[in-house]
C-alpha cells in the first residue's frame, strides 16, 4: 500500500532527507520519499502495519524536526 501525506512546517532540504532515512529504517517500510518542496511524505508498507508504522514515523520527525507535523 502507497499513501502519501502532506507535512506542515518543514523547514529545511536537510530535514527532509534525515526524516526519509530515519523512516526508511521502521521496520516493515518498504519505501519512502520525504519531499521538501512540496511538502509531501509517500510511504510504501503493508495495510496492515500502516497505524504502527505511522505512530513511528511521527515520532521520528519530532525527533529531528520538532515544528513538523504529519496532516492526513
Amino acid at each position: 500500500m502507497r499513501k502519501t501525506y502532506r507535512l506542515e512546517e518543514l523547514d529545511c532540504a536537510n530535514c527532509a532527507a534525515k526524516m526519509e532515512d530515519a523512516i526508511r529504517r521502521i521496520d516493515g517500510v518498504e519505501s519512502c520519499r520525504v519531499n521538501f518542496l512540496t511538502q509531501k511524505m509517500t510511504i510504501e508498507c503493508a495495510e496492515e502495519a500502516l497505524e504502527g508504522i505511522m505512530k513511528k514515523a511521527a515520532a521520528a520527525i519530532k525527533r529531528i524536526e520538532p515544528d513538523c507535523t504529519i496532516v492526513g
